[in-house]
């Protein structure tokens, strides 16, 4: 990516938002704000509605390699820096959503809403598949500094496509369903889809709601007064992904069908969260393994099996502990390295996950490598 592109897009992001907060001078549209809540415009004419808002994550991260010779390494970085439009236009029923990430260069967002029917909508566009709930979950509401490496090797991430998305009641509980097609290579690619990715998932929400979604937000910052549980299940199936990953690594000399299965649950209760997350995933047919012409070990693409737990309380003065268990077991076929990780957290909440410290220690055992002890420091701030 160009720094002239990377650049451009700041320019343009940061112009944006500064037309956004003067636009009410000569328009007379009606502007609220607060903090947190972002820019929200809602035309004079209730034509349409918009949602501006910016946040960062300014990072720093410490490993030692707990070795005979051992050794220590830092860095100092910004993680995440992303603006974000979201809205209706013309109706209510017809919403949007754009993201874009500044400190990268890309699209991650972008993607049409259509509610036709009650209970019934039609996405259009790029946006996040319906996989694995840490993945669903943003990056900005996490328990953790980051995701877990069960999601930073299985999850399917972002495509380009269409979803279709169903919600219905039965008494007091509640089910939520979602399909979707897309091109199976991911976010911004531009090439010619050689097949197509096929996704489902159903949740289950025995319970009923959790309050302000937060069966989509890590903590349990509402502290639920009575015990929320939301069970999901999906099935992927991409088929002829060119990537190791499926939206994401690598591209690869051949193709294959890519199968996985996610099962995951969120519990949440009185300040306790619990999550717990399982995958595996397959090549349907044959091997994950590409070999040369000599029929040697080339390149291959990331299977095998996952599992992530995390477990955490919030404290009357917004102050959290949470722990995680994360392990990844690749097919040994692959040449992967099985991994565990064990982290402990610990985070101040000083207006939810809009503006908060968060800490972890984390222990990571990979097989062939010397074990390392990390530390990250992170500071998430979004208006």
């Amino acid at each position: 990516m160009s720094y002239n592109f990377l650049a451009s897009l700041r320019l343009q992001s940061i112009a944006l938002l500064l037309v956004l907060a003067s636009y009410n001078g000569y328009a007379q549209n009606v502007i609220t704000s607060k903090f947190g809540k972002g820019i929200r415009i809602l035309a004079k004419d209730s034509s349409f509605y918009m949602k501006a808002s910016a946040r960062i994550q300014n990072r720093f991260d410490g490993t030692r390699v707990l070795s005979d010779d051992p050794t220590y390494t830092d860095k100092f970085y910004v993680r995440r820096a992303r603006v974000k439009f979201s809205g209706w236009a013309f109706s209510s029923k017809v919403g949007y959503k754009v993201e874009l990430d500044v400190n990268s260069g890309q699209v991650l967002d972008a993607v049409i809403k259509w509610e036709f029917a009650p209970n019934f909508q039609f996405w259009f566009g790029q946006t996040k598949l319906p996989g694995n709930i840490e993945r669903l979950i943003s990056s900005q509401k996490l328990q953790f500094v980051d995701r877990s490496a069960l999601n930073s090797k299985y999850t399917i991430d972002r495509d380009k496509g269409i979803q279709l998305r169903h919600t219905f009641k039965v008494g007091k509980m509640l089910f939520r369903e979602a399909a979707s097609i897309s091109i199976g290579e991911g976010k911004n690619y531009k090439g010619a889809s050689k097949g197509h990715d096929y996704t489902g998932k159903v949740e289950w929400l025995p319970f009923g709601k959790f309050k302000s979604k937060g069966d989509y937000f890590g903590s349990d910052l509402k502290r639920e007064p009575t015990p929320k549980l939301a069970i999901g299940l999906t099935y992927d199936y991409n088929a002829k992904a060119i990537k190791s990953r499926g939206q994401l690594g690598s591209i690869l000399a051949e193709n294959k069908d890519l199968a996985a299965i996610f099962a995951d649950m969120m519990f949440k209760y009185k300040g306790l969260s619990v999550m717990a997350e399982y995958v595996n995933k397959k090549v349907t047919t044959g091997s994950p393994v590409i070999v040369d012409a000599l029929g040697d070990f080339k390149e291959s693409f990331y299977t095998g099996s996952a599992m992530n737990i995390q477990l955490g309380y919030l404290f009357a003065n917004n102050i959290e502990i949470a722990t995680r268990y994360t392990a990844v077991h690749p097919e040994k076929r692959t040449l992967n390295n099985e991994l565990e990780q064990f982290t402990l957290g610990l985070s101040k909440y000083v207006v939810g996950h809009n503006l908060k410290v968060q800490s972890d220690f984390s222990l990571l055992k990979e097989e062939h490598k010397a074990d390392r002890f990390q530390v990250r420091v992170q500071v998430e701030l979004s208006f």
